[in-house]
């Protein structure tokens, strides 16, 4: 190298390193480690292995093993850092899902359902995928899971989220990784120890997470008008907040929820995982709107006492696939509730045009809402939205389940309108389809304004041996050049197309945690205080006494989610990560069944007979403990 390139050289490397606020620390008299970098730079990984991080976005990832909780990442230049707070209503959430790393879902790791796909019950569900696993011992067990949850999403995913131009990440997590009840056959707590992963992850590279509680106990949208649903763990029917055991099984959940939101809201933690989903896509049509808001009532006030107003996540709740504004109104003066809404061109009314054409279809059909909702309501974001615009994929509607693209899907008879090997072979796509499929993607995120793709990683199949839902892989998107490098790309895009109706916004100061936060209209808590609700529903009709449904006691034996394990380079540092517990004063046991009480299967309560009077208890025989007078549940024949 000439004098001359070498004192480029050394210039260029200097206002990297100025630029980007690179710091050189001693761990040892021996070693310097590198704690922070941005475009270009070489990134140690937690497995030892290295690579280089590309982000042409200004951003920058920063890690000190030292100081482990440092908030300097910053994801992009357009993003705050960590340790400055998110502006709810000004910054743009650029997020994306990792759906299927701890609540899996056929249609994403389909690999994992296909071994089981010709079992004596085939794996369908996670609860009749873990009882096949747990069979399968030659294959490693129950265990598979785990190798899935260290391998499906790693540290490089979230260093290319934030290449990508993605800030936020919204984290589906089932009930099970805090605690299951005897005879439920998932995977127990395991799931904990990779969402710890997660938000040392996302801290490193300037990631806020939303973590969304997707799948709880009995199920809230296991079926819906005959159609099976898989996301919430076990298909067939609707038993929380729902039928006989509805109450017991939303007393299991509320307990979830406080535990889960004592560990987030430690500070140690409360400026990576800044929104906590409640309930994923509960079926508020079945359930009932005026029920689920005694319930949401409860959470936020479990919340809301571990934090203090102003403090802790935002909470997010799903419409329940009701029109938005019938949540106007709903806890008005609440501390920081976000209304979330899902989206799906897909599972509307089809029809056979390409996604240039498609790409039309978002911002009249979202836009205005999206707006009206963000003035009338508060904070909105859309948890989920795809570029599926028919129902073609791999599982995508079930495994065995046919399409309505293809008129093959039984619980929908439909006309075929189309071939899906046609729409899903992605290596012969041309480049006029990927430029349709971007603009689509764009017109997309323009409207929905705040939004999470669903989702970032869809794996291969283990038949054919590449993804067969291409439509839902951002990833796969990025790769193959359908979707954006820069999702900023996108605004302007519903203006170009002659829709306009932005949010003039501010939120108003106590929708973002502010003046008069947390002081909730008065009427809106005499509605929905009562706990638990006078009445549920149920499919043999109205519960119309819900004071003699089975209930839990609160004497049961509490979990608390451990603190990661650090190791630090200087062996004069110190390290507090925290205990899991934010607020010491919050005492109360866990939700345990009532000694001397029977109970119907939590998951399978819809034809047991409504009790005529509460179960009060009676003494135990000895040596019996509570939770085992809950009856075992059973693997059953698909419905």
């Amino acid at each position: 190298m000439t004098p001359v390139r070498l004192r480029a050289a050394r210039r260029r490397l200097f206002w990297f390193t100025y630029r980007h606020a690179v710091h050189w620390c001693s761990g040892s008299p021996t070693s310097n480690v590198i704690i922070t970098g941005g475009d270009g730079s070489t990134l140690l990984l937690d497995s030892g292995a290295t690579m280089t991080y590309t982000n042409k976005l200004g951003g920058y990832w920063y890690y000190d093993q030292n100081d482990p909780f440092n908030g300097a990442a910053r994801a992009q230049s357009y993003t705050p850092p960590l340790n400055q707070s998110w502006q709810y209503g000004v910054d743009r959430i650029f997020g994306v899902n990792l759906g299927g790393w701890f609540n899996t879902e056929p249609f994403i790791s389909p690999g994992l359902y296909e071994a089981y796909v010709n079992a004596t019950t085939p794996a369908v569900d996670e609860w009749t995928l873990s009882v096949n696993m747990a069979a399968d011992t030659a294959n490693g067990g129950l265990n598979q899971l785990e190798k899935h949850y260290a391998t499906f999403i790693t540290e490089e995913d979230f260093a290319m989220i934030a290449g990508a131009g993605l800030n936020w990440v919204r984290i589906p997590f089932p009930y099970w990784g805090v605690a299951k009840f005897p005879g439920e056959p998932f995977l127990e707590g395991v799931a904990w120890k990779y969402f710890l992963k997660a938000i040392a992850w996302a801290r490193k590279y300037g990631i806020r997470i939303n973590l969304d509680l997707h799948a709880v106990p009995g199920s809230q949208n296991a079926q819906v008008f005959g159609r099976l649903f898989n996301h919430s763990g076990k298909m067939g029917t609707i038993n929380w907040l729902y039928g006989v055991m509805g109450i017991a099984n939303a007393q299991r959940t509320l307990d979830t929820i406080r535990v889960i939101a004592e560990f987030i809201s430690q500070p140690q933690y409360s400026d990576v995982v800044v929104m906590f989903g409640l309930i994923n896509e509960p079926q508020v049509g079945i359930l009932g709107q005026d029920i689920i808001g005694h319930f949401y009532y409860q959470a936020y006030n479990i919340i809301r006492n571990i934090t203090g107003i102003g403090n802790g996540p935002f909470i997010s709740i799903h419409d329940g696939f009701l029109p938005d504004q019938r949540y106007t109104g709903f806890l008005s003066g609440a501390d920081r509730i976000a209304l979330d809404t899902h989206p799906y061109l897909c599972f509307q009314t089809l029809n056979t045009d390409g996604p240039a054409a498609q790409a039309l279809r978002p911002c009249p059909a979202w836009g205005a809402n999206i707006n009206n909702t963000m003035a009338n309501f508060g904070m909105m974001t859309a948890g989920e939205w795809s570029l599926g615009y028919t129902d073609c994929g791999l599982f995508l509607n079930g495994v065995g389940e046919g399409t309505r693209y293809e008129g093959t899907l039984t619980t929908f008879p439909s006309n075929k309108l189309g071939n899906c090997a046609d729409v899903l072979d992605w290596p012969n796509w041309t480049a006029t389809y990927k430029q349709g499929l971007q603009l689509f993607a764009e017109a997309s995120s323009d409207a929905l304004q705040n939004a999470f793709f669903w989702t970032w990683k869809i794996g291969n199949s283990s038949v054919t041996g590449r993804v067969e839902s291409p439509h839902w892989s951002y990833r796969l998107g990025l790769e193959q050049g359908w979707m954006p490098l820069d999702p900023r790309s996108a605004s302007g895009t519903c203006a170009s197309q002659g829709v306009n109706s932005p949010f003039n916004g501010p939120l108003q100061s106590w929708q973002t945690g502010g003046s008069g936060a947390g002081t909730i209209t008065p009427s809106q808590i005499s509605l929905y205080q009562a706990w638990p609700p006078a009445s549920l529903s149920a499919s043999g009709g109205p519960i119309n006494d819900a004071a003699v449904l089975p209930t839990y006691t609160p004497t049961g034996s509490l979990t608390t989610l451990p603190p990661p394990t650090l190791t630090m380079r200087s062996s004069s540092a110190t390290i507090n990560a925290g205990n899991g517990w934010q607020d010491p004063s919050d005492t109360a046991s866990a939700y345990t069944p009532i000694a001397g009480c029977s109970y119907p299967d939590g998951w399978n309560a819809g034809a047991a007979a409504t009790p005529t009077a509460a179960c009060t208890g009676a003494r135990r025989k000895r040596g019996e403990h509570a939770r085992d007078l809950i009856p075992k549940a059973v693997i059953t024949a698909r419905p």
